[in-house]
């Protein structure tokens, strides 16, 4: 056993799962401190320090940090950093009372979902150094490709009659795999192995190929043609990650429909560029900066969010979290890629684009903010003041009769909804709208809407009441006021997470996961009754679900 000792301080200090450079709209729930402790020695073994980093990669590190130096959430070191407090000095009973409990900031509770055993381990765990990550250079990407299917192997068109464009892909975390599913006649198509905690899927521009990335920075893609779709080739791409993308662009600077695809890591920090034909690694691009504000220190660790695609330029947009830097990067030339870097604001989230695919807006959600990007002009066009830490996933897109086009967020740390006006005129890139969803707190991930759709949707996944989390919350866009709370249907339980509507615009589709009963569950958008639950065996923990047709066209 190797030993790594402290001194565990006297008294108990509050954290919360929130930058501590802004004050909290509501306290959060405080701890009670303990009588002075004697000091303690803190031992790791070896084999409690890799099942803890486990734990912690697939947990914590999301907002913490893969060093535990804080982003979205505080540092998370043994002595501090300055800003948050020594992990060492809240102690076992204090690091045990936030991890049981969560915070109001949007940090879960664990109790129940971790053991007690493995609860003490991270309370350790998080007082002693966190262990230096492995490097992962281009040469360990080409080391992990692998071209099971050569593209002149595959059909050249589809050997099947089904609705390719109606395909909804189906994440089961959990389980490391994905599922398709036929979206007009809700049929399992196939389940398939892929990356670790997989976190998203993009279809390809031709939305012939479906691509998959875990949490591992695992790659995979998956060819629709097949009458069983199937995984014709696979790559790691860093060993943590979140986004993936595809080029989109068709136009007088060429046709790169299907041609390329980016993936970006957190850990290391670095985007890579591959053959979407093929997988086959083409360059990687090292992250790490300066940060855009403040001290403007450099950033080692300095992550890829989210990662979007133009449909008006060959642009990627790469949002690099701890910076606060977007990216441009021109793939016209994918080996030696040409990049534009916009100082923004601390630390960038996800995001999505406006209704005329011109402005990117993305949530620096410590901050309370929305940061948008005119991406043709390659400009901060603006910042705009929010809830509490934004969480809009790819946020929502609304055509309101008065106020032309608005795009919406959710919050992580309240229960509004906000609506930003988009359309050039009096009121532009502020505020114009906000709904309330009943009850205390935020904890919202994603919402969603759809062209055709009179209604708005919001999950509450995050929200620690399960009374909240449980269930979706549907608001009448024509008067913006709350209409209806989705319950779980009977014979389904656990927490709500992500709406999705089919190609047509008149299901919307919601994962319950985390419960003893998992399932698929889709409503009837002009009713909200329920047109159908899909459950079995092969329905594992469902998070994120991806109409091909509404991906690939960024309808949301």
């Amino acid at each position: 056993m190797r030993p790594y000792v402290l001194i565990i301080l006297a008294g108990l200090l509050a954290i919360s799962c929130k930058d501590n450079r802004r004050p909290a709209q509501k306290e959060e729930p405080a701890a009670v401190a303990p009588a002075a402790e004697e000091p303690v020695e803190i031992t790791v073994s070896d084999a409690e320090m890799k099942q803890a980093s486990a734990i912690y990669f697939d947990k914590c590190a999301g907002c913490h940090g893969t060093t535990r130096h804080g982003a979205t959430g505080p540092s998370l070191l043994p002595d501090g950093d300055g800003k948050a407090p020594a992990t060492k000095a809240l102690g076992m009973a204090g690091l045990k009372v936030f991890i049981e409990n969560g915070t109001a900031g949007g940090m879960p509770e664990w109790k129940g979902i971790l053991t007690p055993e493995e609860i003490d381990l991270m309370a350790r765990f998080l007082q002693v150094d966190p262990p230096e990550p492995p490097p992962f250079e281009m040469a360990d990407v080409k080391a992990t490709w692998e071209l099971k299917v050569p593209v002149a192997d595959r059909p050249t068109k589809p050997q099947h009659n089904r609705n390719i464009n109606g395909y909804m892909g189906v994440i089961m975390r959990d389980a490391g795999k994905v599922a398709i599913i036929d979206g007009d006649t809700h049929e399992q198509i196939v389940v398939l192995e892929t990356g670790f905690a997989v976190h998203i899927l993009r279809p390809s521009a031709s939305s012939r190929y479906i691509y998959s990335i875990g949490r591992d920075g695992r790659i995979t893609m998956i060819d629709t043609y097949y009458d069983v779709p199937k995984v014709v080739a696979e790559v790691r791409a860093s060993l943590d990650a979140r986004s993936v993308d595809v080029s989109k662009y068709k136009g007088d600077k060429g046709d790169f429909y299907d041609k390329y695809l980016i993936a970006g890591g957190y850990n290391p920090s670095h985007f890579v560029i591959f053959d979407a034909q093929t997988l086959e690694p083409l360059s990687l691009t090292k992250t790490s900066g300066n940060a855009c504000c403040g001290d403007k220190e450099f950033v080692k660790e300095a992550r890829v969010a989210a990662i979007v695609a133009s449909h008006t330029d060959p642009i990627w947009v790469v949002n690099v979290k701890e910076t606060g830097m977007v990216w441009l990067v021109d793939y016209t030339d994918p080996r030696n890629p040409k990049s534009t870097q916009i100082p923004t604001e601390r630390f960038l989230h996800d995001g999505g684009w406006d209704a005329s695919g011109k402005y990117f807006l993305v949530a620096a959600n410590s901050n309370n903010k929305i940061v948008v990007i005119d991406v043709p002009n390659q400009r901060l066009e603006k910042i705009v003041e929010v809830g509490r830490t934004p969480h809009p996933g790819r946020g929502a897109n609304v055509k309101d009769p008065k106020l032309g086009n608005l795009w919406a967020t959710s919050h992580l740390g309240d229960n509004t909804i906000q609506f930003i006006k988009t359309d050039p005129g009096e009121g532009q890139w502020t505020v114009v709208k906000k709904m309330e969803m009943p009850g205390e707190g935020g904890g919202s991930l994603f919402v969603k809407t759809h062209p055709k759709s009179k209604h708005f949707y919001a999950d509450r996944t995050m929200n620690p009441d399960a009374s909240l989390n449980s269930a979706i919350y549907v608001f009448d866009l024509e008067t913006f006021t709350f209409k209806k709370k989705l319950e779980a249907p009977q014979g389904v339980d656990g927490r709500a997470v992500h709406i999705e509507f089919n190609q047509d615009g008149d299901e919307a589709w919601v994962s319950y996961f985390m419960g003893e009963k998992s399932a698929l569950v889709v409503y009837d958008d002009a009713t909200l009754e329920v047109k159908k639950v899909i459950q079995g065996d092969w329905v594992q923990n469902p998070t994120g679900k991806f109409n091909v047709y509404n991906t690939v066209n960024d309808i949301y």
